[in-house]
């Protein structure tokens, strides 16, 4: 592990919004606690991060990768019409990048799923259900997190 990982700490935002699921070899993989969206979230496990180019080439070029294989295996897992993925940082300066699953029928197609209407938490079986798909699907390209 290097000095920036060891420093690397989550703000207080994604922490109090998300649920973690699991780490890839860059970064930590987030859920938004928002049952209404397959919403996740890649955080570089790196301090002080708050820009893509703030990252060296060999970094950037793994969060895509990893961003590429999360998008491609939550289209399959939930039958998506359009993966959104951006990094925006305006509320959440460190550096993170969504990866939504957009569906014609999710609360705020065709729109942007941010603010559109409020979030419902997700309960223990849908929680369950979601980690133990991803868990099949990604066993051996990431750690996951023990289950609560």
């Amino acid at each position: 592990m290097d000095e920036l990982e060891l420093e690397f700490e989550l703000d207080p935002r994604l922490i109090t919004d998300t649920i973690a699921i699991g780490d890839y070899p860059l970064c930590r993989l987030l859920l938004m606690n928002d049952s209404q969206y397959p919403w996740f979230i890649l955080v570089p496990r790196r301090a002080g991060v708050t820009e893509l180019y703030h990252l060296p080439a060999n970094e950037q070029q793994q969060l895509m990768h990893e961003a590429s294989d999360l998008a491609e295996t939550l289209a399959d897992m939930f039958q998506a019409r359009k993966m959104n993925v951006a990094c925006l940082g305006n509320m959440v300066p460190q550096l993170h990048m969504h990866v939504i699953v957009r569906k014609e029928n999710d609360a705020a197609w065709p729109g942007p799923v941010w603010g559109k209407v409020p979030a419902v938490a997700y309960t223990q079986e849908q929680l369950d259900r979601v980690r133990g798909k991803l868990e099949a699907l990604l066993d051996g390209e990431m750690a996951f997190e023990p289950h609560n």
